[in-house]
């Protein structure tokens, strides 16, 4: 399957979008929960992997500066 499928069929990037918005969302609250350094290290690159799925359509689409 090609991403570009993914990222511009509207229907299933909603879906998509739903479903890292849960996840997001079960990781910020396993964020505040953590007392241990190394969960919490890990939950960190959780929210930024998922963050960066969130602008997959961007990239795909090359409409997205990736200076940073």
């Amino acid at each position: 399957m090609s991403l570009k499928l993914l990222v511009n069929d509207k229907k299933i990037w909603d879906a998509f979008n739903v479903e890292l918005d849960n996840r997001l969302a079960f990781a910020h609250r396993q964020l505040e929960l953590t007392r241990d350094t190394n969960e919490l290290y890990r939950l960190q690159g959780e929210v930024r992997t998922l963050r960066s799925f969130k602008q997959l359509r961007e990239k795909v689409n090359g409409t997205t500066d990736e200076s940073f």
